[in-house]
């Protein structure tokens, strides 16, 4: 479907709105975090296959005597109460140029997060380069990233959390738990959860963690 106009309705530091023209009288609107030249709609198809996301999502595991997913509360002010949530956050614009962008970003924010050291005795490596939030109302797209601390001794804390994070304790989830969560589709407190608490959940209770990535 081609693309025949794109016009910026609304442009703050933290949110822009585009209006999408397409053939047939087709209007689509976009809320992103994305400056024009950069929006993916705007790409071709070998920019977007190449594309790098705006965040990185953390699936990490706590590989001791019993393996654990490791979540935490994290305020969504959009929604108004604490998620379940696993660790996140936007890749910086400094990292943007290196090679090993998402690496960076997914140790820095399970650091912040979670106060876990990323050993070279740990394993750190991309499940997805890039899946979208909500692609009928955003492009914001994130990398997943898996983490495999090889450690049950843990001192985990929310200290390092900067800007509007606010977060309200951790949560360690065996497989049966994961399995317990998926189905309810509800946390302990009888809340919904992300879309990316799902993907971790089904991350971890598949199992595919425990294979050595090439």
């Amino acid at each position: 479907m081609k693309m025949l106009e794109t016009k910026q309705l609304l442009h703050t530091k933290y949110i822009k709105v585009y209006e999408h023209d397409y053939e047939g009288g087709r209007v689509f609107y976009n809320a992103t975090r994305r400056e024009k030249e950069k929006l993916v709609a705007l790409m071709n198809e070998k920019e977007r296959d190449s594309m790098l996301p705006d965040a990185v999502t953390c699936f990490v595991v706590i590989n001791g005597n019993e393996p654990k997913l490791l979540l935490h509360y994290e305020y969504r002010f959009a929604i108004g109460e604490y998620l379940l949530s696993p660790p996140a956050g936007l890749i910086d614009e400094c990292d943007k140029v290196k090679k090993d962008a998402l690496i960076i970003t997914a140790k820095r924010e399970i650091k912040e997060e979670t106060g876990l050291d990323i050993k070279d005795t740990d394993r750190v490596f991309e499940v997805n380069h890039c899946v979208f939030s909500s692609p009928g109302f955003t492009d914001e797209c994130n990398a997943l990233v898996g983490a495999v601390v090889n450690s049950d001794k843990l001192s985990l804390s929310e200290e390092g959390a900067v800007g509007g994070e606010a977060f309200n304790g951790f949560l360690l989830v065996d497989k049966e738990k994961a399995l317990k969560l998926l189905k309810s589709g509800r946390d302990d407190k009888g809340h919904f959860y992300p879309i990316f608490t799902y993907a971790a959940l089904n991350w971890f209770v598949s199992e595919v963690w425990r294979e050595e990535n090439d």
